[in-house]
């Protein structure tokens, strides 16, 4: 059974699972694959949305966790956090757009909005993993 202090590694498997999908979805798009995109990209949905509502069930309980390494190492780990709480605030609006343009069949507006979704989720999905390494394992 998983505890509340699992849940930061189920996070990060989550955003790790869900960087690796974003990739793969993009990979796809590219070789024309456009109905294994969709697959994959709803599955990166999924994955996000399981990792947010794991993400506020452990801060809920815990509340926040300090780091407590200091010099350029914390200068470092506030930089890479601070940047990853504005976009990871962007995320889920961004996605949610792009992923319902997508599956509507508005094309050309997903391609537009997805030009700008694909990077921000991905360094979020990405930092997120960093953050965590760098807070519970470093």
């Amino acid at each position: 059974m998983i505890g509340v202090s699992d849940l930061p590694a189920v996070n990060a498997t989550l955003n790790s699972t869900a960087a690796a999908l974003l990739i793969l979805g993009y990979v796809l798009i590219r070789q024309g694959k456009r109905e294994a995109h969709k697959r994959v990209m709803c599955a990166a949905f999924a994955a996000s949305t399981v990792f947010l509502i794991c993400y506020l069930v452990y801060h809920f309980q815990v509340g926040s966790v300090p780091y407590r390494k200091t010099g350029l190492l914390r200068t470092v780990y506030l930089t890479i956090l601070l940047t990853h709480t504005i976009l990871a605030a962007t995320v889920p609006p961004l996605a949610i757009v792009t992923l319902s343009r997508g599956l509507g069949g508005r094309i050309e507006k997903h391609r537009k909005i997805a030009r700008w979704t694909l990077p921000i989720w991905l360094y979020v999905s990405v930092t997120g993993v960093v953050v965590y390494w760098m807070l519970y394992q470093g």
